[in-house]
């Protein structure tokens, strides 16, 4: 008896939102341990440090149709200093990649949420890899360095491409597509 291949289940649609509840601010903790400290192995046992005191976790969570299913991308966000927010910690769980846009879609809130908040300028640390990514939404390298022991970037948000955001406890609705295998 022959059975075709099983395609992964892609839910239509991700909330992007500030991480309010306790199961998403937890799911985001796991997310970031699977990432950071299973997968790319830069940190033993967790990622936690002292910013997530006083960092705004952001979530993506993949929705089933009414309710929300998994929380499946993650980002922190704060404030260093009157008008000088950083961003930190973006992962995606490794099957929901090939969505494509929910790293994306969490740098807009990040920044746009914190331009909301007086962000005067908006920074982030982000590994040598990702640099395209963020290139392509609006941000400039200022330095590289290594961080880790892994190339990265500081980089630097164009806030005029980042329209204050006001509701980001609501966050907003992305539609799933395919990555380009």
């Amino acid at each position: 008896m022959m059975f075709d291949a099983v395609v992964p289940f892609t839910p239509s649609g991700y909330q992007i939102k500030w991480a309010v509840g306790a199961w998403e601010k937890n799911g985001a903790a796991a997310l970031r341990r699977a990432v950071f400290c299973e997968e790319q192995k830069i940190f033993e046992g967790h990622d936690r440090d002292a910013i997530d005191e006083i960092a705004i976790p952001l979530v993506a969570m993949s929705s089933l149709v009414i309710a929300h299913d998994a929380v499946v991308g993650t980002v922190r966000i704060h404030e260093e200093s009157p008008g000088v927010w950083w961003g930190s910690r973006l992962a995606v769980a490794a099957d929901h990649r090939r969505v494509g846009a929910l790293g994306a879609a969490l740098i807009r809130l990040a920044v746009s949420s914190a331009h909301a908040r007086g962000c005067e300028r908006f920074y982030a640390h982000v590994q040598a890899q990702n640099g395209p990514l963020f290139r392509r939404l609006k941000w400039r390298v200022l330095e590289e360095m290594e961080i880790h022991g892994r190339p990265h970037l500081k980089m630097e948000a164009d806030l005029s491409f980042y329209p204050p955001f006001l509701t980001p406890e609501a966050g907003f609705l992305t539609l799933a597509r395919r990555a380009a295998a």
